[in-house]
């Protein structure tokens, strides 16, 4: 089977708020994907009040056949959604402290960010037509894998002794006993 790819362009949306404590100044959040954007750097889409929207920027999502059953994960959610990582960016000015680094569909992909904590990562709701698209390649590509279960092998590896206790103990009935030597202070 020949490995497939498709890809979309996906822009990110990114809201900033004032922050409520007196640690952070702002409050950055991922709100929105817009799929089949065109190329953006942090344009500013809406403003009300102190909160404002912005385009961050447009990356690629790349679909692979390969990973069509994190796919099907990802569309049988109650909302199905992308992951979004957003990594801080040191080169930037204070006012953008953060650059998009990935989008993907993939739920088991998504869940190693998440568990890594590493920059800002959201899972934001995905629009009816991305679904769609998602759920035409996975209906397209996807072949169930039949499970293996890994059979055990015979060999008796309990018959050994070695690498078990104290190897100053001679006597195997009790390999985890205290030396006699060692707690007397005549070894």
């Amino acid at each position: 089977m020949a490995l497939v790819r498709a890809t979309m362009p996906i822009g990110i949306v990114v809201r900033k708020t004032p922050g409520v404590t007196r640690w952070a100044a702002w409050a950055w959040k991922v709100t929105g994907v817009l799929p089949g954007a065109g190329p953006a750097d942090w344009r500013e889409l809406r403003r009300e009040g102190e909160a404002v929207e912005y385009h961050a920027a447009t990356l690629p999502l790349d679909l692979w056949s390969t990973d069509t059953e994190a796919y099907q994960v990802t569309l049988s959610a109650r909302s199905p959604g992308l992951i979004v990582v957003l990594r801080e960016d040191e080169a930037a000015d204070a006012a953008m402290p953060w650059k998009p680094a990935l989008v993907t569909a993939s739920a088991y992909e998504g869940q190693d960010y998440m568990d890594s904590g590493d920059g800002l990562i959201e899972l934001v709701p995905m629009p009816a037509g991305l679904i769609a698209w998602i759920a035409a390649f996975v209906a397209a590509h996807h072949v169930e894998e039949p499970f293996l279960k890994r059979k055990r092998d015979r060999k008796r590896i309990d018959l050994s002794e070695d690498g078990r206790g104290d190897a100053r103990v001679r006597q195997m009935a009790d390999v985890y006993r205290a030396p006699r030597g060692a707690i007397r202070g005549d070894a």
